[in-house]
């Protein structure tokens, strides 16, 4: 896999941050909450793989794009986790927020940068 390539910290972390969700979702699904799961899933996954297309893009406006994706799929992610956080039935770890948050201030950080470089080679 890329991952052992060369030092990506995003993909890294957003590898390591979706089998910290796989395994919170199989514990959404021991207790039955499977429409959460799901969708937690379905989010959550979306970012790596977002994250990982954009490592072959072929502009800087499409690497762009797809972390912005990821990013919108990070904070779907993260309305998903807060409504576990506030159901009285629902497991819940502060920890997933946290390191969600840690990767959203990373994508946030490549995005602008990338956009300012961006404005750079075009001025």
């Amino acid at each position: 896999m890329r991952i052992m390539e060369h030092r990506n910290v995003v993909l890294e972390k957003s590898f390591e941050f979706a089998l910290l969700i796989i395994a919170f979702t199989e514990e959404l699904e021991r207790q039955k909450k499977f429409v959460i799961a799901r969708q937690i899933l379905k989010s959550e996954t979306s970012i790596g793989a977002n994250i990982s297309e954009a490592q072959s893009c072929e502009s800087k406006a499409d690497f762009i794009h797809k972390l912005k994706i990821a990013s919108k799929e990070a904070n779907e992610t993260i309305y998903w986790l807060m409504l576990c956080k506030s159901s009285a039935s629902y497991p819940f770890k502060d920890s997933l927020i946290d390191k969600l948050n840690e990767l959203q201030k990373l994508l946030s950080a490549i995005i602008s940068t990338s956009k300012h470089n961006d404005q750079d080679i075009n001025h």
